[in-house]
């Protein structure tokens, strides 16, 4: 529970505790308690008067001489020094006839009083209990509180940036030129509508932003926000959805009223799958709690006016999975796609990361932008950092080169374990087989260059590794190439077989890769003469988030099946034919390597090369 909540929980249990206090004063009165038979002896002895007759109650005031007994000694000196002679006494009033007679013998005054116990209620507990609930109602709106508690439940959490506490604009922003270009626009419209309204055109109501974790989503919307100058109310999907039913609808509508309110303003909904998952789909039925929500925001995105100056941007990196009804023009009218960066993209994004990042001389962020195809812009921040960090635990200057290859290497393949023991027959196998996977990609034409080869066991399961750097990104590869990155994958398995006569289970990994890349050139591909151009299998897309959807349910026949098994194993047939006809032509070089890395455990590119130079090795 949040501190202002039990703060309020103890504040009304203080304000009940003083309110009972304050009702057992009034009805005290200060006033002494007495027996009635007491009070018919004292009334005899003409020691009573002022007696008031109530509903069950007699009151009236007792002499000096009547306290005497009822009293404390020291109680009733102090009080004839202050020169008090009268005292208030109460007591319960019994049946008796004789009372009226008592008193008049007595020559006291008496008299009846009507009491209204409506009227003493009030005093005694209504009217504190609206002093507390003012008070409590003062400071709670004081303290922030005034949107805390039951009251508020169906507030929108959102909270609002203005331009300055952002802190991010375009030039913060590298790598998405195309995805930058598109938001831009955006920010034109809030700028100058009136560019757009003359010629009858309407501002779009909603920008969805998809693309894989850590390419800049988040980020490239706070940059809208930032370069528009106008509030940015930002949340995320989860924030609407609670275990109140209700709660997030109310949450929806109040969150559009504040951004109109604040018109020119960007709202953002982060996660939006959360919040937008397609209807039916997992639910309980049509009064699940994320539906109403899901509702209410189709309802508010198509009743709020586009120019009112308002505009919803969202970001998922699951639109699979996304409603329908939430894609449609007039709703989010334009989807933006964030593509993991390119070469150049990636080294902008280095640039930007490295602006407050001392780099020595041989630091060469194009080398590394070439090395670390794939990453997102979220890897490469951390890359810097790795490598930040790894240059202050040396205590350099600067942050070096190595220091980028060490904080690579870690990132891709884990964490080193030099103190492994490994017994130097093992030792002996991996250093063949990554030998046989370097001396292989050496040979093959198109196969990306060999940067490092290592036998130290790194992360989980890896005792050893050969990294290889592309000299360009690639979206189409050739037939030719394809089988070149096969005889690469199997370089391995083939070495350890022709040197040993015999095999180990360390290829695993490489023979499973080799087998999907196989089948996806004999299924999906056409690059099989035995099976034609048919292709035989839907491509197991991955999702955003590096899931692979399950595979449909087969749609060919046995024969077919039996045709397809034959052309994997032919070609993986073949691959090893031609990788062990590479090695026992190179058979020297491939011994030269292996022991060079028994020596050394690690071997770069520079060494690699160096060691090749003598025998001329030429590409084949």
């Amino acid at each position: 529970m949040e501190r202002k909540h039990w703060l309020s929980i103890w504040y009304f249990v203080a304000a009940f505790v003083a309110i009972t206090m304050i009702q057992y004063w009034m009805e005290a009165r200060h006033s002494e308690t007495i027996a009635y038979s007491e009070f018919k002896k004292l009334l005899v002895a003409k020691k009573v008067h002022d007696v008031s007759i109530g509903d069950g109650v007699i009151s009236g005031k007792l002499t000096a001489e009547g306290l005497e007994g009822l009293l404390p000694a020291a109680k009733l000196q102090e009080m004839k020094k202050g020169g008090g002679g009268d005292h208030p006494f109460v007591t319960v009033a019994v049946n008796d006839p004789e009372l009226v007679a008592d008193l008049e013998k007595s020559g006291a005054a008496f008299g009846g009083v009507a009491q209204n116990k409506w009227l003493s209620t009030i005093i005694s507990w209504v009217l504190p209990a609206v002093i507390f609930f003012a008070l409590w109602s003062f400071f709670a709106k004081r303290m922030g509180q005034a949107q805390g508690g039951l009251l508020a439940i169906g507030k929108s959490k959102a909270r609002v940036y203005l331009q300055k506490q952002t802190g991010v604009t375009f030039q913060d922003v590298a790598g998405i030129d195309e995805a930058r270009d598109e938001l831009m626009e955006v920010v034109d419209f809030l700028k100058n509508p009136e560019r757009y309204r003359k010629l009858g055109g309407k501002i779009p109501k909603g920008v969805l932003i998809v693309g894989a974790p850590g390419t800049g989503k988040t980020l490239l919307a706070k940059a809208v926000a930032g370069e528009a100058g106008v509030p940015f109310l930002s949340l995320s999907g989860s924030e609407f959805v609670e275990m109140f039913v209700g709660v997030g609808a109310a949450r929806v509508r109040d969150l559009f009223k504040q951004a109109e309110k604040m018109a020119p303003s960007i709202v953002f909904i982060d996660e939006l799958d959360a919040l937008g998952k397609a209807r039916g789909f997992g639910s309980m039925g049509g009064h699940d709690e994320r539906e109403q929500t899901l509702n209410q925001l189709l309802v508010e995105m198509d009743g709020f006016d586009t120019n009112s100056g308002v505009i919803i941007l969202a970001a998922t990196n699951r639109p699979e999975i996304l409603d329908p009804a939430l894609l449609r023009p007039g709703r989010f009218d334009r989807h933006v796609a964030i593509d993991r960066p390119d070469v150049k993209g990636r080294l902008a994004i280095l640039k930007v990361h490295t602006r407050d990042v001392p780099l020595a001389e041989d630091a060469n962020l194009e080398a590394v932008a070439g090395r670390t195809p794939g990453f997102a812009g979220a890897d490469l921040a951390n890359l810097v950092n790795e490598a930040t960090l790894l240059a202050a635990k040396k205590d350099r200057p600067g942050v070096t080169m190595g220091d980028f290859e060490a904080a690579l290497d870690r990132i891709v393949t884990g964490l080193e374990h030099k103190n492994r023991v490994m017994n130097p027959k093992e030792k002996e196998v991996v250093a063949y087989h990554e030998a046989g996977h370097a001396l292989v990609a050496e040979c093959r034409p198109s196969a990306d260059r060999v940067t490092k080869i290592s036998i130290i066991p790194r992360g989980i399961a890896a005792l050893g590794y050969t990294q290889q750097a592309p000299t360009e990104d690639r979206y189409l590869l050739r037939k030719t190439e394809l089988l070149e990155r096969l005889d690469v994958l199997l370089g391995g398995r083939v070495a350890e077989e022709l040197v040993f006569h015999d095999v180990s289970t360390g290829a695993q990994d490489d023979l499973q890769r080799a087998t999907d890349m196989a089948r996806h050139m004999v299924t999906q591909y056409g690059m099989s003469d035995a099976l034609g151009l048919a292709t035989y299998e839907s491509p197991r897309n991955q999702t955003l988030l590096g899931v692979q959807q399950l595979p449909e349910a087969r749609v060919y026949s046995e024969s077919t099946a039996q045709g397809i098994d034959a052309e994997i194993n032919r070609l993986l047939l073949e691959a090893k034919a031609r990788v062990a006809a590479t090695l026992n032509e190179r058979r020297p070089s491939l011994e030269a390597l292996a022991k060079l890395l028994l020596e050394k455990e690690v071997v770069d590119r520079a060494a690699l090369e160096r060691l090749f130079a003598p025998t001329a090795m030429a590409k084949s």
